[in-house]
């Protein structure tokens, strides 16, 4: 079990980047976001539930693992967010391109509630709860911004 929680958290090794391990994970992220984008939206958000409960599940179990609280290591939540932010879009490289950077913006600035996820809830789901809210703003700016181009 040991070596499933340290893949799945690093989200196959790329959370042990040196450097911007969670824009890494990020990038990580975009081939399982291909393969579900195909899917018709009412089952890409339903496949998106049982992967929240997951990635909080192995975040927590990283945690404990690692020995560090929200450790850079773990990655999979940049995963969760980063398929939330892409909902309902087409996979084309703009909108890949473009949520990409959208999502990073809003996981690094951490906007209300993202914040208060971050500094006050201290287990797995704290660790993803952020990234989720970070995937909604950018999910509704990706939207807005496409709309217009």
């Amino acid at each position: 079990m040991r070596g499933f929680v340290v893949c799945a958290a690093s989200w196959f090794g790329t959370g042990f980047f040196p450097v911007a391990s969670g824009t890494v994970g990020t990038l990580g992220a975009i081939p399982l976001y291909l393969v579900l984008a195909r899917l018709p939206l009412w089952l890409y958000l339903t496949t998106l539930v049982p992967f929240f409960f997951l990635a909080s599940w192995v975040s927590g179990a990283a945690e404990r693992e690692f020995g560090e609280k929200d450790s850079g290591k773990i990655v999979i939540d940049e995963v969760i967010g980063f398929l939330i932010t892409m909902a309902g879009v087409s996979a084309d490289w703009r909108s890949i391109v473009i949520g990409f950077l959208l999502f990073r913006f809003f996981d690094i600035v951490k906007v209300p509630p993202a914040r208060y996820f971050d500094q006050q809830v201290k287990n797995g789901y704290g660790v993803v709860l952020d990234d989720v809210v970070a995937g909604l703003y950018a999910c509704a700016a990706l939207h807005v911004i496409l709309r217009f181009l």
